[in-house]
């Protein structure tokens, strides 16, 4: 009995061989392909490309136990407590490398701020760095112990003083608000500065609505 070959087979024997874009396009898709969220592509630091961070990891898995709840503010709280951690080491750091203490910059930096001569009255420096009475009277003693800041008489109170800031406190806090601003720079280098702007206008608009 001759066999017979489907016509199928005749029409194929002649086809040329399927490229690799012709088969995976001819070919059925096994499971849809789950696309990333974000259109922008992955962020690149320090050398290393990552397009996910652990706190995607916990939301995800939120996600799959509670699917009724929005943790669109988790991604964001959680981030910033991560940063937070990040920037006080670098605070740390830039502070450290200048021979500061933290609240010692913190009373310079008002001082700084202030302009030249640097001087303020106690109060003025309590509402500027926001702390205690007893506090601040113990900072400036300190601070005179190291020869970073010097009381003066207030011409416009005799029982008064004044707080100002000397040489080597200007020279010291400068030096730290520059190492500062570089850390504080480089932990914003994956966005470009643009972004860094649009980002500190948010966070503006956040800060406000707190009150």
């Amino acid at each position: 009995m001759k066999s017979r070959t489907p016509k199928v087979l005749h029409r194929l024997a002649g086809r040329p061989p399927l490229g690799r874009a012709t088969a995976a396009r001819e070919a059925p898709a096994s499971r849809p392909v789950r696309l990333p969220a974000s259109p922008e592509p992955p962020s690149r630091h320090n050398g290393r490309v990552s397009a996910n961070d652990e706190v995607d990891g916990i939301v995800d898995a939120w996600v799959r136990e509670r699917p009724d709840l929005d943790f669109t503010p988790l991604q964001v709280f959680s981030r910033m407590r991560r940063l937070a951690k990040q920037l006080e080491r670098a605070r740390g750091s830039a502070f450290g490398r200048s021979e500061l203490e933290t609240w010692e910059f913190d009373v310079l930096s008002a001082l700084r701020r202030a302009g030249a001569p640097y001087r303020m009255s106690p109060k003025q420096l309590l509402q500027a760095t926001m702390v205690t009475s007893g506090t601040m009277t113990n900072r400036i003693d300190r601070l005179v112990e190291r020869d970073l800041v010097e009381r003066l008489d207030d011409p416009n109170d005799g029982r008064g003083v004044l707080v100002q800031m000397t040489p080597s406190g200007l020279a010291r806090v400068d030096a730290a608000i520059t190492r500062l601003v570089d850390a504080e720079q480089e932990l914003l280098g994956a966005l470009t500065h643009a972004q860094q702007e649009r980002l500190a206008q948010l966070l503006r608009k956040l800060s406000l609505d707190f009150g």
